[in-house]
């Protein structure tokens, strides 16, 4: 059985830095990437790592043999996949259900949003080892996708922030339907003429959301996050002041 819920660590300014290392490219350029997979998270509330199902892998993957009976997880068209979160493992689960190794590889995992198929280009034995793997941490997910940016050629790319062939190669052929050069462009102006996310911050409301607060995952302080602070200081009786204080970090351990 494959498990889909670990720890679920945020990142870490050790984490930014060692792949920042690894790849030679500006950081501005690598949450511009993050910002536009993911919105800058790698994990939904529940700890499980962010996906989406491609019902056209999983078609491919298994010679199209389930279309006709499961059409919302397996055709020869993307699309069809409904809402985002959640609703994307409800896919997967009938898929695995199936083919498991076929389902494993038809969704996109992470903050990289990196196609499951590309395990053995990672490095990794299985599907479920690169999945498992994923599901520790924000940061293995990170260095996946050092190592697919590697792989594929990108690293010149991003360091050169040729968004267009960036898109092309990381996204497919119709990058330009929906924009993603022109998004990439965008949060790598934000990100180079604003603040860069505050990573204690970030973590701070990552495991917010694991708490059940709804709040936005971004590293920039604001009231919605000072309120979701407040709350939380209220429930676990510490003072309320609505910042990420010393006695708020030792509760998140942080």
């Amino acid at each position: 059985m494959v498990e889909f819920s670990e720890a679920g660590t945020p990142l870490t300014r050790n984490d930014v830095d060692e792949v920042l290392d690894l790849i030679g490219a500006e950081e501005a350029a690598l949450w511009a990437v993050l910002a536009v997979e993911t919105s800058g998270s790698g994990f939904l509330p529940d700890r499980r790592s962010k996906i989406l199902f491609e019902r056209h892998y999983f078609h491919r993957l298994t010679d199209g043999r389930f279309d006709a009976d499961y059409s919302e997880i397996s055709a020869k068209s993307a699309g069809g996949y409904g809402a985002a979160g959640t609703h994307q493992y409800d896919r997967l689960n009938i898929a695995l259900q199936l083919d498991e190794a076929a389902a494993l590889q038809s969704a996109s995992w992470g903050l990289g949003q990196i196609m499951g198929s590309h395990f053995a280009k990672l490095g990794y034995a299985t599907p479920i080892e690169m999945v498992e793997t994923f599901a520790r941490s924000e940061g293995e997910q990170l260095t996946a996708i050092a190592k697919f940016l590697i792989a594929e050629g990108l690293v010149d790319v991003i360091r050169e922030k040729n968004w267009a062939e960036f898109a092309r190669v990381y996204n497919g052929p119709s990058y330009a339907i929906n924009r993603y050069d022109e998004k990439l462009a965008s949060y790598y102006e934000r990100f180079t003429n604003g603040p860069l996310p505050d990573l204690t911050l970030r973590a701070a409301q990552l495991l917010l959301v694991y708490e059940g607060f709804k709040i936005v995952i971004d590293g920039a302080f604001g009231p919605a996050t000072s309120a979701a602070l407040s709350d939380y200081q209220r429930k676990k009786n510490l003072p309320v002041t609505g910042q990420l204080d010393d006695a708020t970090k030792a509760a998140l351990s942080l």
